[in-house]
């Protein structure tokens, strides 16, 4: 953490929230408009002769491409984590979906990552890679990888991920020992 560079240690707070946020998508989501207009454009005003089925195909295509694409970018927009004193919450995008909760009982130890890339893992989104674990990567920069007590990694793209290690870390430490107390 950057306060241990200096000797200073600040508490952590009881929640602590980070974002991270990818504007590019945004561009892509504009791309699925455009599909999604054209199949209306098409619906609308079609001058096909050669018949309704094909019609038919290119409206519904263009429309479900659109649908997807526009669904599929906002979904991956930005990112939220949320750590309390019982579990790691990850949201995407504005609707909070895909959402995973993890249990901080689950979570064996936290390491910062200062190069997380969507090509590390095939693309932004929800990933999973054999080997690899599962990530939400919705930009390329630092994240916090969660080490599992099965096994299993869970990398996110955060914000300030170092201060969300520290404050995993933190939160670990004082479980442990409240639970070593009783």
């Amino acid at each position: 953490m950057r306060d241990h560079l200096h000797g200073i240690q600040h508490p952590h707070p009881d929640v602590w929230t980070g974002r991270a946020t990818n504007r590019f998508q945004w561009l892509l989501a504009l791309a699925g408009a455009a599909f999604l207009a054209l199949g209306i454009q098409l619906a609308v005003d079609s001058a096909w002769t050669s018949g309704v089925a094909p019609l038919v195909m290119s409206v519904v295509g263009c429309i479900a491409a659109g649908l997807l694409v526009i669904f599929g970018t906002l979904a991956f927009v930005h990112v939220d984590l949320k750590l309390d004193k019982e579990c790691v919450e990850v949201r995407c995008g504005h609707i909070g979906v895909p959402r995973r909760r993890i249990p901080l009982t689950h979570v064996a130890g936290a390491e910062f990552e200062p190069h997380v890339t969507p090509r590390h893992w095939g693309g932004w989104g929800y990933r999973w890679r054999p080997h690899q674990g599962t990530a939400v990567v919705v930009r390329r920069g630092e994240g916090v990888v969660l080490r599992l007590w099965d096994g299993h990694t869970f990398t996110i793209t955060v914000d300030d991920a170092e201060a969300a290690v520290g404050a995993i870390r933190a939160c670990l430490r004082s479980g442990a020992t409240g639970t070593a107390a009783h």
